[in-house]
Order: structure tokens, then C-alpha cells, then sequence
């Protein structure tokens, strides 16, 4: 019994001395690193929000960890293109990954065979922002409201289409299209930027996204927004309705992007970046510039919360894949 004893307080022992040297270590592998360049995964392709942010991003934090943020697009297939290639990348604190909810909620209940697990692959750092969505259309169509396009599509059957970027806002477009008899195809989003073209282009002249993808267009009458996915009125565009006041209920999650790493990233170095990143994103110039002026509402949680908040929002995912029957489960 004594011997038992005895091993089990050496055990505890040891085990106390390995955190404790483990408490120890982190102060100092926290100010040694980074000591190469820092590769950043995006979900998507180049020119939309999500890229714009980080790379405006890259600069300031290049100047305060003093090596170079690498953007690396990684768009395509659902997005899960990248999140598997944050997946597998090594947990050393040199690779991050900037996702929204397509990959990190969505995915695991709308796609087969996930080559990742959403809630164990990745540890949530922070929430970037939310996202205010607009649906806008080219200019070129010359409508301005839904019951205009749904006219126009049916005048020019089997021509239109649309995209977007979340199974919710998917949903919402396939609920429209049957109660307004409207006649849009659906094609895959792959990034907001390349939507953007394609809407200019004509090529697919309709798009339901972040609001900061197409301001520039809007302003300059190449776009037209036909309505906002906010509770009210977006200030620097007080003409474009609600969905609310549209008469739909606002039955999606909301869009974000968050900053992820692969699992198991030592914490006192996902602690640290986050630590650089919240404090670039509150000097007033930043936050003025890359996020009230883009449509973008601030979050910069803790990963605790970011993490709580996943969880919750996957929640709502399931449910509105599963009452949408748009999807295979």
C-alpha cells in the first residue's frame, strides 16, 4: 500500500513539475516568436471582404511581430478546400486560417465525408466581425426591388442567376424563387470578389453578400441593392429596405469571419497574435476605415467566446439545413 502510495505522489509530482515547467515556457516562446513568415489561409478568393481585411491586416501586424503575414487564397469546393489545408498544416503558430460559418457550421450538415471535423480540427482565436449582406444586382437589368427582378426573370427565362455565399441566404433565395414564381439558377460562390465580376459582367448579374464586396459599386451605379439582411437600415444607404421590413422573417445566421488555427497551436502564441491583432483593430484610423466604412461590425472576442458562439451557431445550422430540405444530410 505504502509503495502504491508512493507512486502516485511521485505521479502528482511530476505532473506538477511538468505544468509548472510548461507555465514557464510559455512567457519566453511567446517573445521569441515568430521567427520566419506566417502564412494566413483564406477561405476565399481574392478581392473579397474577408481578403481585403486580412491583408490590410498583414501590414501592421507584420510591423509588430517583425516577420511577413503571407494571404494565401485557398478558394473553392464549399470552402472546404482550405479549411482542410488549415486542417493539416502543422500546429506551430505559422499557419492561421480566416474562415466564416460555410466551413466551421454549414459544411459538416450540407457535404459528405468531411476530410476535417469542424469542432475538433481548429482552435477558434477570434471573431473578426459580423457581416451586413446585401442583394444587389448589375445595373444593366434595370430593376430595383424583388417584385422587379422576379418580373424580369420570368421575362428572361432560364438566363438568370445568382450567387451566394451561405446555405441560409441559399435558402432564403430558393424560399423567394417559389413564392414569387421567379426564374434564377443558382451558381456556386467561390469567393466575393469573383462574384463581383461576374455581376458587373452580366455573366451572373444577381449576388446576396457582404455589403462591403460591391460599396464601391453601388456608389459608382454599377450595382443596385435591393435589400440589407440587417435589423435596420444601413446608414450610408438609408433607401434599401430590410428583410424584415420586406415582410420575410430574418431566419439565417449571420455572417463572419473568424481567425482559427490548426489544433493544438500553442496558446501563448494564438494568445499573442490575437493580442496584436485586437489592438491594431482599435486605433480609430483601422476601425474607421476597415470596418464601419466596409459595412463591418466589430467583434474581436475571446477564443472562448468565439468558441461558445460556434457551437451555438451550429445549432442554428442544422436546423435551418434541415427545414430548408435543400440539402442532402
Amino acid at each position: 500500500m505504502d509503495r502504491a502510495l508512493d507512486h502516485l505522489r511521485r505521479r502528482a509530482a511530476m505532473a506538477c513539475l511538468t505544468a509548472l515547467v510548461a507555465l514557464s515556457a510559455a512567457p519566453a516562446l511567446a517573445q521569441s516568436y515568430p521567427t520566419r513568415p506566417i502564412r494566413v489561409i483564406v477561405t476565399t478568393s481574392p478581392g473579397g471582404i474577408s481578403d481585403v481585411f486580412v491583408r490590410a491586416l498583414s501590414e501592421p501586424l507584420h510591423k509588430r511581430l517583425g516577420q511577413p503575414v503571407v494571404v494565401e487564397n485557398r478558394a473553392g469546393g464549399f470552402m472546404i478546400l482550405g479549411a482542410r489545408a488549415c486542417a493539416e498544416a502543422p500546429p506551430d503558430g505559422y499557419t492561421f486560417c480566416v474562415m466564416p460559418g460555410e466551413p466551421l457550421t454549414y459544411n459538416q450538415f450540407t457535404q459528405k465525408n468531411l476530410p476535417y471535423d469542424p469542432a475538433k480540427s481548429f482552435d477558434p482565436i477570434t471573431n473578426f466581425f459580423f457581416i451586413t449582406q446585401a442583394l444587389g444586382v448589375s445595373s444593366k437589368l434595370g430593376v430595383k426591388t424583388l417584385d422587379e427582378l422576379a418580373a424580369h426573370s420570368r421575362a428572361k427565362a432560364g438566363t438568370l442567376s445568382y450567387s451566394a455565399p451561405s446555405s441560409s441566404l441559399v435558402y432564403f433565395m430558393e424560399s423567394w424563387k417559389k413564392k414569387a414564381n421567379a426564374d434564377l439558377v443558382r451558381v456556386p460562390f467561390k469567393g466575393g470578389g469573383d462574384t463581383v465580376t461576374n455581376m458587373l459582367s452580366g455573366v451572373t448579374p444577381v449576388g446576396f453578400l457582404g455589403l462591403g464586396n460591391f460599396l464601391s459599386y453601388i456608389r459608382a451605379g454599377q450595382v443596385t441593392p435591393i435589400l440589407v439582411d440587417s435589423d435596420k437600415r444601413v446608414d450610408f444607404i438609408p433607401e434599401v429596405p430590410t428583410l424584415g421590413e420586406m415582410g420575410f422573417a430574418r431566419d439565417h445566421t449571420r455572417a463572419f469571419f473568424g481567425l482559427l488555427a490548426p489544433a493544438g497551436t500553442p496558446k501563448a502564441i494564438t494568445d499573442r497574435v490575437r493580442n496584436e491583432i485586437v489592438e491594431i483593430a482599435n486605433e480609430p484610423t483601422f476601425r474607421q476605415r476597415h470596418f464601419i466604412d466596409r459595412g463591418l461590425e466589430p467583434v474581436l472576442n475571446t477564443p472562448e467566446q468565439y468558441a461558445e458562439y460556434l457551437a451555438a451557431d451550429r445549432v442554428r445550422s442544422e436546423r435551418i439545413v434541415r427545414d430548408s430540405g435543400l440539402f442532402p444530410q
